[in-house]
């Protein structure tokens, strides 16, 4: 477990950086962990040479040191034992000391300025028959050989010098920062290879990810260029095929909306003047019939005071008054003949009345128009508040609604509450889908948004803004943003809201 975790943070992290810092990483970790490795090597393989040399040397010096003191020790001849040492110490600078022991073990000669140390005589024996003897004493100034080659097989005393190992840690040093400069340098030039490297490697990279990003915002014109013959260059030309077939699929997109809106625009259009028609022909045509049914009826009624059908002229006046009354009511549901004449507030706050008036729920309205809006505007905005106070009377079961219209800047924003007992928005109720489908194709002919916010026993809220010049594409507005109809979220909330979409 920890040991996964371990690798967890490491990819990580590991992660988190560019590709170029990870080339970077990884060529200069190479060059670092190589050099390093090379000069571990070559300073144990130096040291043991040098180590072996110095020990042959150190033996060699001591065989020519005893034999050349044979004579002057048989002929005790002191001064040429010293001139003998001194020519050994100035011919060998690793020699650090020289001296000369005769067989009862008492020292004849030695190169020591300040007094011999007697301790020296017993710390390198040496044994009968053998050639040489060393041994390694550690100093103040490091490590000595200390050599001791027997004078005619230790009959007349014993030859001894002390080698130092200054040469060869100044060898290892000297070759230590050679390779650390060499290090440096190979690792300066690791880096602007590596450099170089990522350049080539992240430059169609980047063109990618740049490119990718405009295709996420819809934009299908970027084509990335084919750096080199190798696999990104394979995954250039696939995302300029993707980004064609995506542009070919984005224009036919656009042509079948631009079809679908113009056909939806014209029968909306011609479904609005058949309105306004059938409207006109119920108020001119048959509502004048009407009335003047309920004249004659009327009339026949007060002179026929003693006719026998005067009971059933009263009637017939009463079914025609009913009738003319539902006449003018459907001449009203229409196409408002206020919404013409005195524009949306005067039509909504009528609408609202007589919509109060039938069903006893209170509405609050505030309109805050300071003029009148474009004609189609004012039609989609009477449509679909009126098709929401229809589904609140039908379906929310609410006690009371509000109705806010307002202006701000270049956005009509309407917003339509109750708190009836709302619905689950992600249920699949076609009824409810075909409703807030109208709602909404109303609102975008025209580049508006609808979002609906509604939950069970929490009411519902529709919010529709629409941009008073319809050419121009909607703004976002503050904390609201347009969704289709079956991604609208489902979202409890405390404020009445509008009714549930049908």
């Amino acid at each position: 477990m920890i040991f996964q975790k371990l690798i967890q943070r490491f990819w990580d992290l590991a992660g988190a950086v560019s590709i170029r810092t990870k080339i970077l990483g990884i060529v200069l970790g190479l060059v670092v962990l190589f050099g390093v490795v090379v000069t571990i090597q070559a300073r144990y393989a130096l040291t043991a040479t040098m180590t072996a040399q110095l020990e042959e040397q150190s033996a060699s010096i001591s065989r020519d040191l005893a034999a050349r003191s044979t004579d002057p020790i048989l002929l005790n001849d002191l001064l040429r034992l010293h001139d003998l040492l001194d020519e050994t110490l100035a011919n060998n600078p690793n020699v650090r000391y020289a001296f000369l022991v005769d067989s009862r073990g008492q020292v004849i000669a030695n190169t020591f300025q300040g007094g011999f140390p007697l301790d020296l005589l017993s710390l390198n024996p040496v044994q009968p028959n053998e050639h040489h003897h060393t041994v390694l004493i550690q100093t103040d100034e490091g490590l000595v050989w200390d050599t001791a080659v027997p004078i005619l097989d230790g009959k007349i005393g014993t030859a001894r010098i002390g080698l130092s190992d200054a040469s060869v840690r100044a060898a290892v040093s000297t070759l230590t920062v050679q390779f650390l400069i060499t290090i440096a340098l190979v690792s300066a030039a690791g880096i602007l290879v590596a450099v170089f490297l990522t350049w080539i490697l992240t430059r169609p990279i980047l063109s990618l990810a740049n490119a990718t990003q405009a295709v996420a915002k819809g934009d299908f014109s970027p084509r990335v260029k084919r750096w080199a013959n190798d696999e990104i260059g394979d995954l250039a030309d696939a995302f300029n095929i993707m980004t064609e077939e995506l542009a070919r699929t984005d224009e036919l997109r656009r042509e079948r909306e631009a079809l679908r809106r113009q056909l939806l625009e014209k029968v909306i259009t011609t479904q609005e003047d058949e309105r306004r028609r059938i409207a006109r022909e119920l108020h001119d045509s048959t509502s004048q019939n009407l009335t003047s049914l309920i004249v004659g009826l009327r009339i026949m009624e007060t002179h026929c005071a003693q006719c026998a059908a005067k009971a059933k002229a009263s009637d017939l006046r009463q079914v025609a008054s009913h009738t003319l009354d539902e006449v003018h009511d459907l001449s009203m549901r229409l196409r408002p003949r206020v919404l013409d004449d005195l524009g949306l507030a005067a039509a909504l706050e009528r609408l609202v009345s007589e919509w109060q008036a039938r069903y006893k729920i209170p509405v609050d309205v505030v309109i805050q128009l300071s003029e009148r809006l474009p004609g189609e505007i004012e039609t989609a905005i009477y449509r679909i508040v009126q098709e929401a106070l229809t589904n609140i009377a039908r379906h929310a079961q609410a006690h009371s609604a509000s109705i806010l219209v307002e202006r701000r800047g270049d956005i009509v924003r309407v917003i339509v509450e109750d708190n009836g007992i709302g619905f689950n928005i992600n249920t699949n109720q076609e009824e409810r889908h075909l409703g807030l489908l109208g709602m909404r194709e109303r609102a975008e002919l025209l580049n508006g948004t609808l979002t609906v916010e509604s939950a069970p026993e929490h009411g519902t809220s529709i919010f529709i803004e629409i941009p008073l010049n319809p050419s121009l594409p909607m703004r976002e507005g503050p904390g609201r943003r347009a969704e289709p109809v079956e991604a609208v979220r489902e979202k409890p909330h405390d404020s009445p809201c509008a009714c549930p979409p049908r």
